[in-house]
């Protein structure tokens, strides 16, 4: 098939069935994964109680991250988003890197989730084969995505909840043990173990700085609400709100969880005996609290793989009708769903599940750094597209906008001197510097394809400015 030719899409445009309360859990959803239920413990043994400070500031580098998105999905909604963004405003070259770089971003993501559900089923089915909970489990939710948007939108909805009731359980449970003594013999726990184990930043800021790499990793996914653009029913509304809401729940979600768990539990023996979402249903009486986490981190994982599936089938189906990808993938079935973008996604994950089980883990780990440099990378595109995209408006066409960046420029420039600051880091320390080697050599790599195969836009399009 021909690449470098864009087609329009057979089967007709994507359809816009995802509503309002999709979006919202999706945005939610997306970036409550299973690192959380097994109580962040690396994270919270660098930086201690002060882990809290690492998920405020990346949440606020993520808010204006998502800003900068809304801005240009409002003014502009289409597939592919922030890969097409970059393509209009940074050029093609920028578009082409960023779109197959979050492509195979999710696939990883998609591969460790699937391997996720097929351990923790192992809980329960000792004696069935691994490989088939995560056959299962790709099976399940690749048919999910196949048969309509809609149906993607309905498990996504149904499994962010499970996600979202588990965690205001432990939030309420945790302060009534507390505040009140549920558990402890009606003896008010009180928040004393904030301080009293060598401080709130026992390990300085070092601790902190060096636990920022990990929680940004935590935040991937909520862009994902970028890539809904092309199939909400009223982007102009749901975005807006989903974008708004994000910074608020992950402050209640994340770090309200995590002062539940740092005030109950000595920060230096967490993960030591467990997750701390089971010690504290535990102790608050409920017996079958290993199985019901047991249930939720398993939904948690389908949830990832399910919107990771999806993602790659979006950037995909964009990249094809940018003449980026081969025209077949920007083909749509009669029903708007992208199936041969989708079933490309899946036949590469199927050979993911393969390789997760022959390479050495160390080489798998090695592979999964590619994500966290990926998430950078695409929140950076995120922040440059949207600086050029204001360049390009008349002083009239900015005062039109109808969702705008805060205070901007300067947010811009913050949020991206601190991914800059994360990266940084990543060099520094020396546990996460491969993953600036093999990031920035995976786009060198993909410099060359594009170069060497001639992928750029035969007719590559002026920044579209329509207004919806």
């Amino acid at each position: 098939m021909p690449v470098g030719n864009p087609l329009p899409p057979e089967g007709g445009p994507l359809k816009r069935e995802l509503g309002e309360r999709h979006i919202r859990l999706m945005a939610l959803g997306a970036c409550i994964g299973v690192g959380l239920f097994l109580g962040s413990a690396k994270a919270i043994e660098m930086a201690g109680p002060a882990i809290m400070l690492s998920y405020i500031l990346g949440g606020l580098a993520i808010l204006v991250i998502m800003r900068a998105l809304g801005e240009m999905a409002v003014h502009n909604p289409v597939a592919g988003s922030f890969s097409r963004y970059a393509q209009d405003y940074l050029g093609p070259l920028a578009g082409f890197l960023t779109g197959w770089n979050y492509w195979f971003l999710w696939l990883v993501t998609c591969v460790a989730e699937i391997t996720a559900v097929a351990v923790y089923m192992g809980v329960w089915f000792p004696d069935v084969p691994r490989w088939i909970w995560a056959l299962a489990a790709l099976v399940s939710m690749g048919s999910i995505n196949l048969i309509a948007v809609k149906a993607f939108g309905e498990f996504e909805f149904w499994f962010a909840l499970i996600k979202i009731v588990t965690i205001i359980a432990m939030v309420v449970g945790g302060i009534g043990i507390i505040a009140f003594g549920f558990g402890n013999d009606g003896v008010a726990l009180g928040i004393s173990n904030l301080w009293a184990h060598g401080g709130f930043m026992p390990n300085g800021m070092t601790g902190v700085l060096m636990s920022l790499q990990m929680v940004m990793f935590a935040y991937l996914g909520v862009e994902m609400i970028g890539l809904t653009a092309g199939e909400a029913r009223n982007p102009q509304k749901t975005i807006p709100s989903a974008i708004g809401s994000v910074f608020w729940r992950i402050l209640l979600f994340y770090v309200g969880a995590l002062f539940v768990i740092l005030s109950i539990y000595p920060w230096n023996e967490i993960g030591t005996q467990g997750s701390p979402f089971v010690m504290t249903f535990e102790r608050l009486g409920i017996k079958t609290a290993a199985g019901i986490i047991n249930f939720v981190v398993i939904t948690a994982a389908l949830s990832s793989c399910n919107g990771g599936i999806f993602s790659t089938g979006r950037m995909l189906y964009s990249l094809a009708q940018n003449g980026q990808a081969p025209a077949q993938f920007g083909k749509t079935s009669s029903n708007g769903v992208p199936r041969r973008a989708l079933l490309l996604s899946i036949f590469a994950l199927l050979l993911g599940v393969l390789l997760n089980y022959l390479v050495p883990e160390k080489v798998f780990v090695w592979v999964t750094s590619i994500a966290t440099f990926g998430a950078i990378w695409t929140w950076l595109m995120i922040l440059l597209a949207q600086l050029k995209f204001r360049k390009s408006l008349s002083p009239a066409e900015q005062k039109a906008l109808k969702y705008r960046m805060w205070l901007y420029p300067v947010s811009s420039y913050l949020a991206l001197a601190f991914l800059v600051l994360v990266v940084g880091l990543m060099a520094w320390f020396p546990d996460t510097r491969v993953a600036l080697y093999i990031g920035p050599g995976f786009l060198v790599l993909l410099t060359v394809l594009y170069y060497a195969l001639k992928l750029q836009p035969r007719n590559a399009a002026a920044p579209e400015m329509r207004s919806v």
